[in-house]
């Protein structure tokens, strides 16, 4: 087993979803690319998201949503399945990659600073862009992240909510429900490499007309992506969806504890989202609740594995490809 990448865009309610197509296909050959030449399951999972981040046409990165003060703030998080390390971002405006940023973050997790001092596994805002910049991390003009695309759907909405509510407070977000036809919430990739080690991470520009501040599942312990290795198997996922609901049920993680306790990977991943996610007593009983998760499943005694998704929405766009195959496989589900 030489290694596998597997990607998304979100899961959302189009079924055309071609746009995705192209880049999904180009961040699986980034991906493999560097498993090839001897990269590790990090590397290759910054890599793939790093290329979701930068296409446009995602909420991730550049055409992230834009909150309700007209800017992107990002989020963004990964997790090491060989030391079990994490590292995420939030409220992020100035930073290229926020899962380049997620990946310093979790590196420094290996080392104390200096007088015993515990290193950081989240950072926030202004305190995150200047630790970027101090480390190496690609930086941008806030104005730099907003798409036309992000922006048209921006004053879209927002010229709704002014109409109907005549108010300039960001409660006022609730009186319009932006139209779920475009992805919602993260990107995201899972990653095994050649010596078995697993990798997981999500990137989100969050929701459309979000409170400036807000905290999604992309930048969440638990919730947006998880990784673990063992003897007996490695396990990664990544969420997408609402975030709150996803937070309030530890999702990511939820999953992969599943996954090593089953016989049946498919029909544990069914039973979590049945049990945990729809019928979870955290959510709100009467009311759509959409989610999406990815995950991969490498058993290292016998070479074998399996990639397999769920989600709630009407759509759901995946990429997958292992290091033997030429092209990635990617469809719409």
């Amino acid at each position: 087993m030489s290694g596998f990448i597997a990607v998304h865009t979100g899961a959302g309610n189009c079924v055309d979803e071609t746009k995705y197509q192209r880049v999904i296909k180009e961040a699986c050959v980034r991906a493999t690319d560097i498993l090839k030449n001897g990269g590790s399951a990090m590397d290759a999972c910054e890599a793939a998201i790093m290329r979701l981040e930068n296409c446009g046409n995602t909420n991730a990165g550049f055409g992230s949503n834009l909150c309700w003060d007209g800017y992107v703030q990002c989020d963004a998080s990964i997790m090491n399945g060989n030391n079990l390390h994490f590292g995420a971002c939030t409220n992020v405006t100035t930073v290229k990659n926020p899962i380049q940023l997620a990946r310093v973050i979790c590196e420094g997790q290996e080392r104390m600073l200096s007088m015993e001092r515990i290193p950081p596994m989240v950072m926030a805002g202004q305190g995150a862009e200047r630790y970027a910049e101090e480390m190496g991390c690609a930086m941008i003009e806030p104005s730099a992240l907003i798409s036309s695309k992000a922006k048209f759907s921006y004053n879209h909405y927002k010229s709704k909510v002014a109409k109907l509510t005549k108010s300039s407070s960001p409660s006022a977000e609730g009186a319009v429900t932006p139209d779920t036809s475009s992805a919602l919430d993260t990107v995201g990739a899972v990653c095994v490499d050649s010596t078995g080690n697993s990798a997981a991470g999500c990137s989100s520009g969050g929701l459309l007309l979000k409170v400036p501040g807000r905290v999604g599942q992309a930048a969440t312990y638990g919730a947006g992506c998880w990784a673990t290795d063992t003897d007996a198997a490695s396990v990664a996922t990544c969420t997408t969806g609402n975030g709150e609901y996803l937070m309030k049920t530890f999702l990511a993680k939820e999953i992969c504890t599943d996954l090593f306790t089953t016989e049946c990977a498919v029909t544990s991943l069914h039973k979590t989202f049945k049990t945990k996610f729809l019928e979870s007593p955290f959510l709100p009983a009467h009311q759509d609740l959409y989610g999406g998760a990815l995950s991969v499943i490498y058993y290292p005694k016998n070479g074998g594995g399996e990639v397999l998704w769920s989600h709630t929405t009407k759509s759901f766009c995946v990429g997958y490809m292992s290091t033997q195959q030429k092209m990635p496989k990617v469809g719409v589900n």
